[in-house]
């Protein structure tokens, strides 16, 4: 009985020497994070030009409607009033007095608090000899308990205008007409193109 357990003591010891010596060494998160690179750890996103362009007029309708809605729950006369409308004409390209009338009368009728914008989507439209660009989209609009008052299909024409900086080509967004109606095609007959 003695040599057994003998036996059992030698060979959990013997169980326990190797397995300490076994150890693996592992790599703390800190060395992870010291020794990765963008490439290995966080793939890049890459979209094509319409993706962008689409994910673009996505983020400057919503942003230029939250400035409406904001602007509208002011008193339009305050000097953050007259920041806020200033930054809205900005997103125009040629911006006259009528530029906000459609949007301003839609929102002040509504009582709308808070603004959504789902399923945008651009598309390219031709007029005589112009290729107009558009996006055709879904608002929700809420009020002030955050209820929904409805959900609306809109236009807005847009463009890009070419603006190279040291020897980049990059393009500043601007709105032609916001909450417009697509231009109607010539009334040339639709039918078999040679």
């Amino acid at each position: 009985m003695k040599i057994i357990n003998s036996l059992l003591i030698v060979a959990i010891f013997f169980i326990a020497i190797v397995s300490c010596n076994n150890k693996k060494t592992e790599v703390s998160d800190l060395d992870k994070l010291r020794n990765s690179n963008n490439t290995k750890s966080y793939p890049a996103v890459q979209m094509d030009s319409m993706q962008a362009i689409n994910s673009i007029t996505r983020q400057k309708v919503q942003e230029l409607l939250d400035l409406s809605t904001l602007y509208l729950s002011g008193n339009r006369n305050t000097e953050i009033d007259t920041v806020i409308f200033s930054q809205m004409e900005s997103y125009f390209h040629k911006p006259d007095s009528l530029t906000f009338r459609k949007l301003f009368r839609e929102l002040d009728s509504l009582k709308v608090k808070s603004v959504k914008v789902n399923n945008l989507q651009v598309y390219k439209d031709s007029y005589k000899q112009d290729t107009l660009d558009f996006a055709k989209f879904n608002v929700e609009y809420f009020d002030d308990k955050n209820k929904s008052i409805g959900s609306f299909e809109k236009n807005a024409q847009y463009t890009l205008v070419s603006k190279p900086i040291k020897f980049k080509k990059e393009f500043k967004f601007y709105f032609v007409n916001f909450y417009s109606t697509p231009v109607k095609k010539d009334s040339t007959s639709t039918g078999v193109t040679r």
